[in-house]
């Protein structure tokens, strides 16, 4: 009788944790760390469209990725981004109807100099955004934003799964979510 009694404990108590895990992952806390709920974007594309992270973020997975034109650290990631975008953006990956894409967010304060730098560097996808407002973007406090490039991995249902993903581990991370 006790052994009936410990093993109904232990399921109980298997049953509490998991719901528990379920309803933390549905009920994810807004926020930047991993595991949180992405925060919400919403600013103007180089031709005046504002465009919404979360309308973007629908079924695929998100590079949120800060940059700017004047930023040489920036610049000499955007081929590794722009890599991983052209690898990825067809997969098929875990829990995304869409595969992948990325959003954008300059902080430059020259519209001229975003649109050159985004034609340069080859950033073929369509989702870049820019309140053209340097260090003062309001992007940038919601991120706590301090220093670029940065950048945060959000999955189709907008909780950040990774963050900083430099150089070659922006693609070993998306590599774990390929079906």
């Amino acid at each position: 009788m006790r052994k009936v009694n410990f093993i109904i404990a232990l399921l109980a108590l298997a049953t509490i944790i998991f719901g528990f895990a379920s309803y933390k992952k549905q009920n994810a806390q807004t926020g930047i760390n991993i595991g949180n709920k992405a925060p919400e974007l919403k600013f103007k594309s180089p031709d005046g469209h504002e465009i919404s992270l979360n309308e973007v973020n629908k079924g695929r997975y998100v590079l949120i990725d800060f940059w700017a034109s004047w930023c040489m650290p920036c610049r000499m990631e955007n081929p590794t981004v722009v890599k991983a975008y052209n690898n990825f953006k067809d997969k098929k990956l875990k829990g995304a109807a869409k595969g992948f894409t990325v959003y954008s967010v300059s902080l430059d304060r020259s519209a001229d100099a975003w649109k050159q730098a985004i034609t340069k560097d080859g950033l073929i996808w369509e989702y870049h955004v820019s309140d053209l407002k340097y260090w003062q973007s309001e992007a940038c406090k919601p991120y706590q934003v301090n220093s670029i490039p940065t950048n945060w991995l959000i999955d189709p249902n907008g909780i950040i799964v990774a963050r900083g993903l430099r150089g070659p581990a922006l693609e070993s991370e998306l590599a774990k979510y390929v079906q």
